[in-house]
């Protein structure tokens, strides 16, 4: 069988992406025929013995996809150790990881997979995938802040991507971003001189999170499956 680098075998695997492939193989979590794993390695499956935290791995044969309405307090982790984590609340029997985090306090739509190209391609900054939240802000916000929040906002050492911004409500407002970057949102609106009291991600792509309540998760339908995979130019 064709060698695979490691990082792309434990990404098909389903354990995780790739990205956090090579940060398990960095912390010396990973090992090869019972040696430590080097990033970049390749192995074959077919031979080869792969264990990540002492267990060995095994590629996955079925490729699943859910979609979650991630409650308030919970952490977006894979951690073994994590403490209530999303992983902790699922009942899912394949292993699958969250696809974009989301953090403590914020709710709402989260993707769960063990695709490991489907997270490559999604969290990847060169695809500049659409991300959908619904704000709710502490007092009435002004349509400059919005304007502000439209054109740029200078967070993290950089400006962010022009976003789309639409008014609910004095207090309330919808923004779409095509970006993955750390408490994005919040840092935008403390910028314009205000700050979050309710963050929740209602849309990724064409997935939306529609009347899914809190807690609960389900397979995306065949639709949202053909579409995304399609916004992507993946195989299906």
């Amino acid at each position: 069988m064709e060698k695979l680098r490691i990082q792309k075998y434990l990404s098909q695997a389903g354990v995780c992406s790739r990205r956090k492939a090579e940060d398990y193989i960095s912390r010396w979590l990973v090992e090869v025929n019972w040696v430590t794993a080097e990033i970049g390695q390749s192995i074959d499956p077919e031979v080869d013995i792969v264990k990540l935290w002492d267990k060995a791995v095994k590629e996955q044969k079925e490729l699943i996809y859910y979609k979650m309405n991630k409650p308030r307090g919970i952490e977006t982790t894979c951690a073994q150790d994590g403490q209530n984590s999303i992983i902790d609340i699922i009942d899912i029997k394949t292993r699958v990881f969250p696809i974009g985090r989301l953090d403590k306090e914020t709710t709402g739509l989260i993707i769960l997979t063990n695709d490991g190209r489907l997270a490559n391609y999604l969290m990847h900054p060169r695809y500049e995938h659409k991300k959908e939240y619904v704000v709710e802000v502490f007092g009435p916000i002004k349509d400059d802040a919005l304007e502000t929040l439209r054109e740029w906002v200078y967070i993290l050492w950089k400006y962010t991507n022009k976003a789309e911004v639409e008014r609910l409500s004095s207090w309330t407002f919808k923004i779409t971003i095509s970006e993955w970057r750390n408490r994005q949102i919040r840092r935008m609106v403390e910028k314009i001189g205000s700050m979050v009291k309710k963050l929740k991600r209602i849309r990724i792509e064409n997935v939306e999170l529609w009347n899914l309540d809190e807690w609960e998760y389900k397979p995306l339908s065949k639709s949202e499956k053909k579409a995304l995979f399609d916004i992507l130019n993946l195989d299906n």
